[in-house]
This record gives structure tokens, C-alpha cells and sequence, in this order.
């Protein structure tokens, strides 16, 4: 699927808090990709380029972390470099957050800190 219409991937391994922060972004006119894992969120940018943002739990399933994927995603492929990477957690701590965000995470939220619904239009902002 490669079509001009941008979107979001969510990669959240709590799948009724995928869905919830899916429908949140689908209101907005955003399309959403779900994944569950790096491997999976991997297969999503290499066979859909209209990703223009993500958002990132930093414990997922499988053996590989958040802070796994951002290495990858930051690393890698030119166009996946460019897409900003929004941390969304609620168990890191400061050397973590601190980790991701010079690793080259756009921004790190604490879901304590903040309602659902402001991050979600914070991020909105930047889904082009």
C-alpha cells in the first residue's frame, strides 16, 4: 500500500490500548498501522512508505525494545530517518528517556504525565 494518504504507526504491544489510540487517530482522519513488535513495525515501513509518524511504547513483545527499533529506524534506511518518533511510556526511567531522545526520538512522553488526548493531538500535529 503506497499511496499518498499519510498515517501513523502505532507500535503498542497492549492491543485494547493500540485500539483505543488507534480509533483516537482514526476520528482525526489519520490512518493507523498496529503492530505489536520491532519485526512487525519493520514489515510496515518496508511495505508502506506513506508512514510519516510513530508511535513508539518502549516495552514491546519479542526480544527487541523500543530503544532496539529507534537504533534501527535512525541508522538504516534514509526515508525512515526522517520520520519523527514519539516515545510513549509510562516505565522508563530519566537515563531512558534521556536515551531515546539523543538517539533521535522527536519527544518522550510519560503517560502519567499526560491525558491520552494530548498526545495524541501533539503527534496529530506532525502526521503530514
Amino acid at each position: 500500500m503506497n499511496d499518498t494518504t499519510q498515517s501513523i504507526l502505532i507500535i503498542e504491544d497492549e492491543a485494547p490500548l493500540a485500539g483505543i489510540i488507534s480509533k483516537k487517530f482514526d476520528k482525526k482522519g489519520i490512518r493507523t498501522h498496529l503492530a505489536k513488535t520491532t519485526d512487525e513495525a519493520l514489515d510496515v515501513l518496508r511495505s508502506d512508505n506513506s508512514v510519516s509518524a510513530i508511535w513508539l511504547d518502549h516495552y514491546l513483545l519479542g526480544s527487541k525494545s523500543g530503544l532496539d527499533l529507534i537504533v534501527e529506524l535512525k541508522s538504516g534506511h534514509s526515508h525512515w530517518r526522517d520520520i519523527p518518533v514519539y516515545v510513549v511510556s509510562n516505565t522508563a526511567t530519566d537515563t531512558k528517556q534521556k536515551e531515546y531522545l539523543e538517539l533521535g526520538a522527536e519527544k518522550f512522553y510519560t503517560k502519567s504525565n499526560y491525558q491520552l488526548k494530548e498526545i495524541v493531538d501533539e503527534v496529530s500535529k506532525n502526521v503530514h
